[in-house]
């Protein structure tokens, strides 16, 4: 197995077992080569993880922030948990470094995937908890994200993912965006949706996420980066 000793000094933390951050980083590529080290992936862990931050993201904005009312406050979390802004956390702490993946995953450039690195720093937070409880994972949940809270909050005007895109379809076709769910599997506990990102009837671009929410998020990144590269839509 990877030595974690570096990231664990990135991350500022102790681990009591360290077999729950090996478990945080396997991603599910890997279980196949790594069968007889781990028998399942991070899901569960992300699935855990994604609940934990979220209570202290809300829990923190709430008090925080006495005069925003309930949008500006839904908004301002949608910034701050947004998969882009959690990947870059997870580059910063070097996290791709040390995933599970497999060959394949990581020849397509899984490392600096960042759905896959979002999804890994949920993975990690929720292992945190397991191994250290509530009040070990708001202090690294503190550590890693009041830059952000601070950055957003300056914002005259928070806009999350989809704001931005129903904005650039409205200026460009005069039709908001609609998100359909194309796709979802797994257990109760641990789905993964894709959505689709639609204007009009033309699918413009698809997202993954464990909750539909979160799969329509990553649809409208993903449409604003489309537009954005083909500069109009046809």
């Amino acid at each position: 197995m990877n030595d974690l000793k570096p990231l664990l000094k990135l991350l500022n933390i102790h681990f009591n077992d360290e077999k729950l951050l090996h478990q945080a980083l396997v991603h599910r590529s890997s279980l196949n080569e790594f069968k007889n080290t781990f028998s399942s992936s991070n899901e569960r862990l992300e699935f855990l993880g994604d609940a934990v931050l979220e209570l202290w993201t809300s829990n923190t904005l709430y008090h925080k922030f006495p005069d925003k009312n309930e949008g500006q406050m839904t908004n301002l979390r949608s910034l701050i948990v947004r998969t882009e802004n959690l990947a870059s956390i997870a580059l910063s702490l070097k996290i791709g470094d040390y995933l599970y993946l497999s060959r394949g995953e990581e020849t397509h450039g899984g490392r600096q995937n960042i759905s896959i690195l979002a999804d890994t720093l949920e993975s990690i937070i929720g292992a945190i908890y397991l191994d250290g409880g509530q009040s070990t994972a708001d202090l690294f949940l503190s550590q890693i994200l009041q830059s952000s809270i601070d950055n957003f909050s300056q914002k005259t005007e928070y806009k999350d993912p989809k704001s931005i895109f129903q904005e650039i379809a409205q200026a460009k076709k005069g039709i908001t965006p609609n998100y359909q769910i194309i796709s979802q599997d797994g257990p109760d506990h641990d789905k993964k949706f894709i959505s689709g990102a639609y204007i009009g009837h033309k699918l413009i671009a698809q997202g993954q996420g464990n909750s539909k929410q979160k799969a329509e998020e990553q649809a409208a990144i993903n449409a604003t980066q489309e537009i954005n590269i083909n500069s109009k839509i046809q």
